[in-house]
């Protein structure tokens, strides 16, 4: 088997088709799927939808309610408006009140095109833990300063409309954020950026519980050298889209019933 061509660096100022991003969250809930990150049925990634003339508008594709995320292909997400509430035929419920943490980030930040939250073990288990996360390892430094915390208020729904504001004034500029006593929370400007924090959040999360498992001394970098290593790394709107383009390949290969 040859080698696949070279990706092609994505034009920043792209804007997706509905169906670039059915198959693109299509993906993402599938390795959630594949990599140990899924809740049974429950938990939510979501994507913002472009209006009329590329206009983001507050439409959202998300998980039909009940499907497990190995099943969630392009057809079977739904479209929804800021409420969570239906905007096409569907057989299958969403649930509106899932989508609420959902909503208020979107609504509250522009950028946020994608948002993913997640219930792990690593990831509930250090939402449990008081230093919130600690800078053990390089990928974990990229993290530093770039991730939120928000206090748990209980099942975040809309009888608690006033936690909206604070999980968006908590969130703030950053690209992830620990929901303490929950779980985890990233988003991107696209899909394969949100997907990104995700993957290395959750991977940092794993690092730290089993350094921490180990009863040995922790060895925490310092200051200065989370400062320096946290601006080794890149940012920007395509943040994420060489590995993306490496795991969308995977997924042509064994599982490309995802794009149906």
């Amino acid at each position: 088997m040859g080698l696949p061509p070279p990706p092609v660096r994505p034009d920043p100022d792209h804007v997706p088709t509905e169906q670039e991003l059915r198959e693109d969250l299509a993906a993402a809930y599938r390795l959630i799927a594949l990599y140990g990150m899924t809740d049974l049925v429950f938990t939510h990634l979501s994507v913002r939808v472009p209006g009329p003339e590329g206009d983001m508008s507050h439409r959202f594709l998300v998980n039909p309610y009940g499907l497990l995320f190995e099943e969630i292909t392009a057809s079977s997400l739904v479209l929804v408006d800021a409420e969570g509430e239906p905007r096409q035929n569907t057989t299958w419920p969403v649930n509106p009140a899932g989508f609420v943490i959902h909503s208020a980030v979107h609504r509250g930040r522009d950028t946020a095109n994608c948002v993913m939250h997640t219930h792990t073990l690593a990831g509930m288990a250090v939402a449990a833990q008081q230093g919130g996360l600690l800078p053990l390892n390089q990928m974990m430094m990229e993290f530093i300063g770039r991730v939120a915390i928000h206090d748990y208020e209980g099942v975040a729904a809309d009888d608690n409309l006033s936690e909206r504001e604070r999980l968006v004034q908590d969130l703030g500029d950053k690209p992830a954020m620990i929901l303490r006593n929950h779980g985890l929370l990233t988003v991107g400007h696209t899909v394969a950026e949100a997907f990104y924090w995700m993957w290395y959040l959750e991977q940092s999360c794993r690092i730290q519980l089993a350094a921490q498992s180990s009863g040995a001394p922790l060895a925490v970098a310092s200051d200065a050298t989370v400062e320096r290593t946290r601006k080794q790394f890149s940012t920007g709107p395509t943040k994420g889209w060489l590995p993306w383009q490496a795991l969308r390949r995977k997924l042509d290969r064994e599982q490309p019933d995802y794009r149906a």
